[in-house]
Order: C-alpha cells, then structure tokens, then sequence
C-alpha cells in the first residue's frame, strides 16, 4: 500500500497558483495577503518590476511588502539591461523549483501579458540566433529583409505582418538560423511543451468595474507623483534609461521623459499618465479574454476573504 501511495504521489501535478488582473486593480494587497495566509512565495511576472530604481512609475512592492512575504524576479538587473522572454522563463522555472524544494506553496502575479502566458504555453523556441548574424539582418531594409525572406519561404509568409520591420527582421534571423521555412517552425513550436506543462495551474483574473478601476489609476497617478516619480525618472535618465526602449516608453516613464524634455507641461502630466494608463488596461482587457485559458475572474471589490481567490479541488 505505501508504494501505490507513493506512486500516485509521483503522478499528482504540483500547483502553481496565478492571480491577475488589469493594472491598479488591487493585485498586490490581495497577492500578499494570500501568499501569508498560505505560507507561499510570490513569483513577478510584471514585466517592468525586473529593474531595479524602477520604482515609484510601476507601483513596485515597498521594502516593508517584500518583508512581509519572499518575492522573486524583483530588482534582477540594472535599467540598461534588457530581459527577454528566453530569459524570464529560465529564472522563472528556476525559482519556481527553488520555492518547492522548500515545500512552499508558489503564487505568480502581475499583468504583463506575454511573461503570463509561459506558465500555460510554450512562447519562445530555441533557435539561437548569433550577434554577427543579427547585425547583418539588421542592416537590411524592410523590402530587402521581405525579398530574402520570401526567398526561403517559397510557400509564403503565412500571417506574418509584413508592414511590421521588428517581426519581418524576427522572422528572417530565424529562418537563416535555424535554416527552415516558417512554417517549419510553426509546426516545430506548436509541439513544443511549455516550461510549466509538468505543474496544474490555478489562474484567477481579478477585476473592477470602469468606474472604480478609472478613480483608482487617478489616484494611483497621483500618489506616484507625490512620492516623486519626476526626481525618480530623472536619476533613472542620468543613469541610460533611455538605453532600454522598453523601459523608457513605460507609461509614467515615457511621460516624464517628456515633461523634462520639454515636450509636456507640468500641468498636462497627471492626466496623460492617467489617460495611457486607462489605454493600457483596455488593451489588458482584451489580451486577458482572447489569449488566456478558461479562468476564474473575480471583483476584486467584492473579494472579501483570500479563500475566495481559487477554487481548489
């Protein structure tokens, strides 16, 4: 009887629980309070919170809410740095093991779509593409980069968006590394497992009606700018913020940077920062709906217990 138990054991899924949601929906207080109540650790899959300095513009958990429950892929690089998703979902899986060989329960939360889409699908290959192969795709023009491309795909580009110069270079680095067709590739990448295919994942979405989540960001805007998101940015710039586009054209940053740049008055910068915020939630909104799997969506106004947040079996 024990060997069965303990094969069964060795066949049971282990749990990773996923809360989520549209930005200043609530997400950190409740991801805290679960993760006390559960004993967990709490893995980021925001994709602004991997910089460190980049605090105040991405409501970054404060000292006193790292104490309180052990966070990971927080301040993991400099603000030069760039992260990929090759890279989150190796120190992803890495901390994720790390947590359960301690015997912890594990909660990932945060918004950013693609990092939240590892945990329930594959989203990169490993075809290595080399920095002089790279520069030399790179110094093509778009009609250049389209007629080698098409070139090698003599079947056609699938749905690739050829107006787009960042997926038709993506699309020509890979085909010429890896020596395939897209479609090869395609079918290769739909085979593929994701890096979390051996965990059962419990996703909860969190949301709020426009109206609430609308005075939320407004005074969420706010309080950034009281706490000294301007002085904050400025260090940053001082430091190659502008290095990283991804960084720089974060909203709260980007429009800062315009305000010191003189392309934004100090008068119009809450409500440009308020009104990009509001854009991004819709375009959250969407992603969450149309690329996620069937998951549970809670008002987060309404939540009044962390043992609402899952369902478990």
């Amino acid at each position: 009887m024990p060997r069965i138990k303990d094969e069964n054991f060795a066949l049971m899924k282990k749990v990773l629980h996923v809360l989520t949601g549209p930005t200043a929906v609530g997400k950190t207080e409740w991801a805290l309070r679960w993760a006390e109540a559960r004993g967990a650790e709490i893995v980021s899959c925001d994709s602004l919170l991997f910089y460190r300095g980049m605090n105040i513009g991405t409501a970054k958990p404060t000292a006193g809410e790292l104490v309180r429950v052990p966070h990971h892929l927080i301040d993991v690089c400099g603000v030069t740095e760039r992260m990929d998703i090759t890279a989150y979902v190796a120190m992803a899986r890495a901390a994720v093991d790390e947590i359960a060989a301690r015997g912890r329960a594990i909660l990932v939360t945060g918004g950013s779509g693609f990092y939240l889409k590892s945990f329930f699908a594959p989203v990169a290959d490993d075809v290595a593409v080399s920095p002089e192969l790279r520069a030399e795709v790179g110094a093509l023009t778009l009609q250049e980069a389209l007629v080698r491309l098409g070139e090698l795909n003599p079947v056609g580009l699938g749905a690739l968006d050829v107006a787009n110069p960042r997926r038709v270079t993506r699309a020509l680095e890979r085909c010429l590394a890896a020596g395939k067709t897209l479609a090869t590739l395609a079918e290769e990448f739909a085979r593929r497992p994701g890096a979390f295919a051996d965990w059962q994942v419990h996703l909860t979405r969190l949301d709020r009606e426009p109206a609430d989540l609308d005075r939320r960001i407004a005074m969420r805007v706010e309080a950034m700018l009281r706490d000294g998101l301007v002085d904050e940015v400025r260090r940053l710039r001082e430091a190659g913020l502008a290095q990283n586009p991804s960084a720089a054209g974060a909203i709260g940053y980007r429009e800062v940077l315009a305000l010191l740049d003189g392309r934004l008055s100090e008068r119009d910068l809450a409500g440009e920062i308020a009104k990009n915020t509001r854009a991004l939630v819709k375009k959250q909104r969407t992603w969450f709906r149309t690329q996620l799997p069937e998951h549970r969506v809670l008002s987060a106004g309404a939540v009044r217990a962390v043992s609402e947040l899952f369902e478990e079996p």
